[in-house]
């Protein structure tokens, strides 16, 4: 088994039954497992809901106990999630712009660049933390020194390392948030602060709390995952050497290889949904305020769906994986992850010749029945320089 080899620990359950009840904090979350069922629950936002009264709730574990900040538009139901969405999704679709992809490129180059020539580098800290923290500051077009800070915060925002729920490293973003908005009330720039503070929804002015629901957003729900991405991708391309060559060899397939290797990792194991009604999920009763979870990484493995789902195929033709969530509530951070993983990409394979792991330590996910590797907590590499 190779580094990069990430086991599905869900097929069986996946396989004979569909679901899979986990406890969260004296909480049960039903894990629905397949592609089909996944979408269809995902899709339908009235039977299962994001938004409702308890914030943090549809987070798993349930952040409700360490944040009363309403995460926006993500833990808002439709009609209200389409105004929120149809203001922000234009300032999110902007790494699809060239001057966006340049810089991101130049922050990209000069990571690897700084790889190639030390002898090994730690890349979860050393290279996707900065790597991550240095794209945000594009993402919410804020001066790149703040990187520095966010960095030093960690690989999580809401985590640290003696507690899955950590309210101290949460109060710190707030803090960091509030600050921010303040700033830009006295000095309004370009940042996504300012544009959020002169913008309104349905006729109204947002909220400081609104504002602070979307930043937070931004923040947490890109950031272990992008180091999560990024650093698979490493570990893949280090453990396929010719994988590597031929990404150089054929560009081309750059974005379809981006699709599966999202698939394949699934840096979110899943995201829950609070039931509405009594109703069904997979032919199992499902009581009103209990909770589900849409398992994107089982479903990212559906036998059902994906011709060998547990190998890598770079130029994959069907791909309709969740890695980026599905439908209502899909990952608004999607384009910005895709661009930098795509420019990730091609510049290992344009300065890079092969990446050899030293040393690594496994992020293991601990699901109770379930034991899921999602990335690393420590991956020592050596960039060879070709």
């Amino acid at each position: 088994m190779t580094t990069s080899t990430f086991p599905d620990p869900f097929e069986q359950a996946r396989m004979s039954d569909g679901t899979s009840t986990i406890d969260d904090q004296n909480d049960p979350v039903t894990m629905v497992m397949g592609l089909k069922d996944v979408r269809k629950c995902a899709h339908n936002w009235k039977k299962f809901q994001s938004g409702g009264d308890e914030i943090g709730r549809i987070v798993v574990p349930s952040e409700a106990s360490i944040r009363d900040t309403r995460q926006i538009p993500f833990e808002v139901d439709p009609p209200e999630h389409g105004a929120y969405r149809k203001l922000i999704e234009p300032w999110f679709k902007r790494p699809l712009e060239e001057n966006y992809q340049q810089k991101l490129k130049a922050i990209v180059d000069e990571l690897v660049d700084e790889a190639s020539h030390l002898n090994t580098i730690e890349v979860v800290e050393e290279f996707s933390l900065k790597l991550q923290s240095r794209a945000l500051t594009l993402l919410l077009n804020t001066p790149y020194k703040e990187s520095e800070l966010w960095i030093s915060w960690g690989t999580h925002v809401f985590r640290s390392e003696d507690s899955a729920l950590d309210s101290s490293k949460a109060n710190i973003l707030y803090d960091y948030i509030d600050q921010q908005i303040d700033k830009a009330i006295a000095n309004p720039g370009d940042d996504l602060y300012s544009v959020l503070l002169a913008s309104e929804v349905n006729g109204n002015k947002l909220s400081k709390e609104e504002i602070k629901g979307v930043i937070s957003l931004t923040f947490a729900g890109g950031r272990d995952t992008i180091i999560n991405a990024v650093t698979n991708t490493i570990s893949y391309l280090a453990d396929h050497p010719q994988s590597l060559a031929r990404l150089y060899q054929e560009p081309e397939i750059t974005n379809k290889a981006v699709e599966e290797l999202v698939r394949y990792f699934s840096p979110l194991t899943h995201m829950g949904r609070v039931v509405t009604e009594d109703t069904q999920v997979c032919e199992h009763a499902a009581k009103a305020n209990s909770r589900i979870s849409l398992c994107w990484a089982s479903a990212n493995r559906d036998s059902a769906v994906f011709d060998n789902p547990n190998e890598v195929v770079l130029d994959r033709k069907l791909n309709p994986h969740v890695g980026f969530g599905f439908s209502t509530h899909n990952c608004l951070g999607a384009t910005h992850a895709r661009q930098l993983l795509a420019i990730l990409i091609k510049s290992l394979a344009e300065k890079v010749s092969s990446i050899d792991i030293v040393d690594h330590e496994e992020n293991i996910e601990d699901l109770q029945q379930f034991q899921r590797k999602v990335g690393f907590h420590s991956l020592t590499a050596a960039f060879n320089a070709k």
